[in-house]
């Protein structure tokens, strides 16, 4: 049996390509959506991708299943679990919808898909079997179930979708999946998760790749809890503290139910010049991306540029800054050559920001600005600013700057009815680069917002600076959890 892991750091996203070296077929779960690794996989290891599945209708990516069945013809397998009101829509018309117990077949190899509600209500996990080795399975896909140290929060569908309390419902599947489903597994068999540290899908996702169901029972959080039958405790436990979701997990999540439009042949990216870009900059025709590290951005950049600061987190500052379906000018990125610039745009399209259509190589000859900033000590000249903390609302918890409104920077965009619509708004977050990412998005979107220099570390850095740790606020906050609760038992 051949196994790959395929990790986004980016996304802190994993998806896998499992192949029968006896048959020279493979499948892949959960890919994203530039496609070209698993092919290239495949080749080098003279297979041919047969089939293609998912775990759930994701929220945090926008998936690469019909991409890859485009590319190579391969038989795409989507879960029919969940209810009507989950069920995959038009884009996969053709599909095998499957349920609990259905066996995808590779030669020796088997992949079991089996219920796993909770994070989602269609979630299926897959327990892999080598025929060749073993009748037993050896592993299991969890998806967004079951991390290494966590488990899938059960609070998105609230958060992102648009849903009211189905954390209740979500937290007390989690339980039941985990009791019936993930512990009666033999302790031996090996966790192969869709996410690892970093990602928003969780609150204490470990950074190691793999486990076990023996090392999860004995040394996860929520093990005691399964263990000993407390499901309130678990609930409680589980949905406290878990951190804000993402604005752009909304339309993740529509997108990938209803199915990602096709990529194909991506066209060949443009080398502007200063002074065409220059033109049409002026015009109003394009968006520049500056891609420096924040404090070059601010020292000068083109004026209502959008800031997405390297490569290495692109996607996910990408979909802070732009939405796709409000917003169609292309993109021009600041990039070193072509083959950064290509690999910028495989970010973004794993989020569905489609329109990249050039680069440039440097700033000289472009209209630019200094950033507009304020340093700690000066803030208070700006008595009447908003203070708007980007940070995410457990790090506010855990204290602030005094008056400041929380809005954490993958939000801001799409909550703009929180902001004034005239006045100075003062931006920070931990150490500033959320905080430039954000800024940027919301000046384009009109505002005047004055970034805080050295963000909240700089701040409270000073002396006589003292933030405000508002306890009462988390026990207010855990008060009133626990009755709800208890009412949705």
């Amino acid at each position: 049996m051949l196994l790959e892991r395929i990790y986004d750091e980016d996304l802190a996203q994993a998806s896998y390509l499992i192949g029968c070296q006896a048959t020279g077929e493979a499948v892949v779960v959960d890919p994203r959506r530039d496609v070209q690794v698993y092919l290239d996989i495949a080749g080098a290891n003279g297979m041919r991708i047969v089939a293609v599945t998912e775990t759930h209708i994701h929220a945090d990516f926008l998936s690469g299943t019909r991409e890859l069945a485009a590319a190579t013809g391969a038989t795409v397998y989507v879960s029919d679990e969940g209810g009507p009101d989950w069920a995959y829509g038009a884009g996969f018309e053709g599909a095998n919808r499957i349920t609990h117990g259905h066996e995808i077949r590779l030669g020796n190899i088997s992949l079991e898909a089996r219920h796993t509600p909770g994070h989602t209500p269609e979630h299926l996990s897959f327990l892999v079997t080598d025929g060749a080795q073993s009748p037993e399975p050896g592993f299991i896909l969890t998806g967004d179930f079951v991390f290494v140290g966590d488990i899938g929060r059960p609070d998105l569908l609230d958060e992102a979708a648009g849903y009211e309390n189905t954390r209740f419902q979500g937290a007390r599947d989690l339980f039941a999946s985990l009791s019936d489903r993930f512990l009666t597994l033999p302790d031996f068999v090996q966790v192969l998760p869709g996410h690892g540290s970093g990602s928003a899908c969780g609150k204490a996702l470990g950074a190691v790749p793999t486990s076990t169901v023996g090392y999860e029972r004995r040394f996860s959080w929520w093990g005691p809890y399964v263990e000993a039958g407390d499901e309130a405790g678990f609930i409680a436990e589980l949905l406290n503290g878990q951190p804000d979701a993402h604005a752009y997990f909304a339309r993740m999540k529509r997108q990938n139910r209803e199915g990602p439009a096709l990529l194909g042949v991506t066209p060949e990216l443009v080398e502007y010049d200063a002074t065409e870009l220059a033109q049409l900059l002026a015009r109003d025709e394009t968006i520049f991306v500056d891609t420096r590290h924040h404090s070059d951005v601010h020292e000068s950049t083109v004026p209502r540029s959008l800031h997405v600061p390297g490569i290495a987190k692109s996607a996910s500052y990408g979909a802070w800054v732009l939405d796709p379906e409000s917003e169609a000018r292309p993109l021009v990125l600041l990039a070193p050559d072509h083959a950064a610039a290509a690999e910028y745009r495989d970010h973004l399209v794993r989020v569905g920001i489609d329109t990249v259509r050039g680069f440039i190589t440097g700033v000289e000859g472009l209209p630019q600005a200094p950033v507009p900033r304020v340093s700690p000590t000066a803030l208070e000249k700006l008595p009447h600013a908003l203070l708007l903390d980007l940070r995410n609302k457990n790090e506010f918890a855990d204290g602030h700057l005094p008056g400041a409104h929380q809005l954490s920077g993958g939000r801001a965009l799409w909550h703009l009815d929180e902001l004034p619509e005239t006045g100075t708004i003062v931006s920070y977050c931990r150490s500033g680069v959320r905080n430039a990412v954000a800024a940027s998005a919301l000046r384009r979107a009109g505002y005047d917002v004055v970034e805080l220099e050295g963000s909240y570390l700089g701040w409270i850095a000073e002396p006589g600076h003292t933030p405000v740790v508002p306890d009462a606020e988390r026990i207010a906050r855990e008060q009133k959890l626990a009755p709800l609760v208890a009412a949705s038992a």
